[in-house]
C-alpha cells in the first residue's frame, strides 16, 4: 500500500510538472503575441511570472495582477482554470488522497489478538452462517477470533465488540496475528480457492484441526489434500436429506453431527410430518429459548438460506441446520419429530 501511494504521488508530481511547463510556454508565447514584451511590460513575460500565473490560475486563486488582453489569451486562461479544477479533483483525490485515507483507515484496524489468547477458534471469512455460529460460541463462552480481509466488515465487527483482525487469512503474518500456534481449531469460510491457500498456510504453521466450509463438491479432494481435517458442504449435505431419514428415533445419539469444537456440533434436522414446528415461524417456534440451539440455515421449497429470517415458516419438507451442544440438539430432535 505504501509503495502504491508513493508511486501515485510520483505520478501526480510528474504530470503536474509537465502541465505547468506546457502552460507556462503557451503563456509566454501568447504574451509575446499580444505585445506585452515591450520594455514597460517585460515583467509579464518572465519564466517566474509564467509559472506564478499558471499556478494561480489552476488553483482558481487568480490575483488579477497578470492577465491577457486579447481573446486568445482569455480563452487560454479559461482552459487553464477549468483544467486546474479537473486536475485537482480528478487526479489528486483518486491518485493520492483516497489511497492515503484508505491506508490510514486500514492502519487503525486491529491486526493482532492479545498474546494471552489460546485454545481458541479462528474463523477465516465472515458470513451469515458465521454470524449465527458466533452467537453460539458466545453463548458457550468459547474464545474465538474472526479473520476478515474486508476492512468494512472488520470495522463493523470491531464496533460490535467482536474480536477480529484485518488481513489475508492465507498470509502467515495474519495467522500469526491470530495466535494460530495456540489455537485449537480453524474454520475456512471463503471461496474454495481462497480456502485452499489458507489451509496450506495454516498447515505449515500448526497441526491444529482445520474445518473447511465447501461451496463446490468437486473441490472437496483439493481441500483435503491441502490439509483440511474436515470438509463440510452445507448445501450438498442438506440436499441429500430430501426423501430420507436423517435422524434415527431409536438411538440416543445424533446421527450426522459434525463437531466444531468440544461440546459444539452442527447437524441437519429434517422436519417430520408429526412435528409441532410445522406451520410456525422460527420466531414463534422459540427454538433458541426452548432448546438452546441456534438455527443457522433452513432448506425449504428447494432453496437453502443461511441465517434465515425470524418470519421464516417451518414446513413439512423443511430441513433445519442447527448449532449447539449435544444435549441442546437432542431437545431439538424431539421437536422436529413429535407434536
Amino acid at each position: 500500500m505504501v509503495k502504491n501511494i508513493r508511486r501515485s504521488i510520483l505520478l501526480y508530481l510528474t504530470v503536474i510538472t509537465i502541465i505547468i511547463s506546457l502552460y507556462s510556454s503557451i503563456f509566454l508565447f501568447l504574451m509575446f503575441k499580444e505585445g506585452q514584451h515591450i520594455p514597460s511590460q517585460m515583467e509579464n513575460v518572465s519564466l517566474i511570472t509564467a509559472i506564478y500565473w499558471v499556478i494561480a490560475t489552476m488553483t482558481t486563486v487568480g490575483y488579477g495582477d497578470v492577465y491577457f488582453i486579447g481573446d486568445a489569451g482569455k480563452v487560454f486562461s479559461s482552459i487553464v482554470a477549468i483544467s486546474g479544477v479537473i486536475f485537482l479533483f480528478g487526479m489528486l483525490f483518486p491518485l493520492v488522497l483516497t489511497p492515503w485515507l484508505d491506508a490510514r483507515v486500514k492502519s487503525m484496524l486491529p491486526t493482532r489478538v492479545p498474546s494471552k489468547l489460546s485454545d481458541h477458534l479462528i474463523i477465516c471469512g465472515y458470513s451469515p452462517m458465521v454470524e449465527s455460529l458466533i452467537e453460539e460460541l458466545e453463548h458457550q463462552n468459547t474464545p474465538f477470533v474472526v479473520v476478515e480481509r474486508d476492512e468494512t466488515i472488520v470495522k463493523d465487527l470491531f464496533e460490535k465488540g467482536i474480536l477480529c483482525i484485518h488481513g489475508d487469512p492465507s498470509d502467515k503474518d495474519t495467522l500469526d496475528g491470530a495466535n494460530i500456534r495456540t489455537a485449537n481449531c480453524l474454520i475456512t469460510n471463503e471461496s474454495d480457492e481462497m480456502d485452499a491457500n489458507t489451509i496450506l498456510t495454516a498447515r505449515e504453521m500448526s497441526d491444529l484441526r482445520i474445518i473447511a466450509i465447501l461451496e463446490d463438491m468437486s473441490k472437496r479432494a483439493y481441500l483435503e489434500y491441502a490439509g483440511a481435517s474436515d470438509v463440510i458442504a452445507p448445501k450438498s449435505i442438506l440436499g441429500s436429506f430430501i426423501g430420507r431419514k436423517a435422524v434415527d428415533p431409536t438411538v440416543s445419539h445424533l446421527v450426522g453431527a459434525t463437531e466444531f469444537l468440544k461440546d459444539i456440533e452442527i447437524i441437519e434436522f429434517p422436519i417430520y410430518p408429526e412435528s409441532e414446528l410445522i406451520g410456525k415461524s422460527l420466531k414463534d417456534a422459540e427454538i433458541r429459548k426452548r432448546t438452546g440451539c441456534n438455527i443457522i440455515g433452513i432448506w425449504a421449497g428447494g432453496e437453502f438460506s443461511l441465517n434465515p429470517r425470524p418470519a421464516e415458516v417451518v414446513k413439512s419438507n423443511s430441513i433445519l441446520l442447527a448449532v449447539g451442544t449435544e444435549a441442546q440438539l437432542l431437545k431439538l430432535k424431539k421437536l422436529v419429530q413429535v407434536r
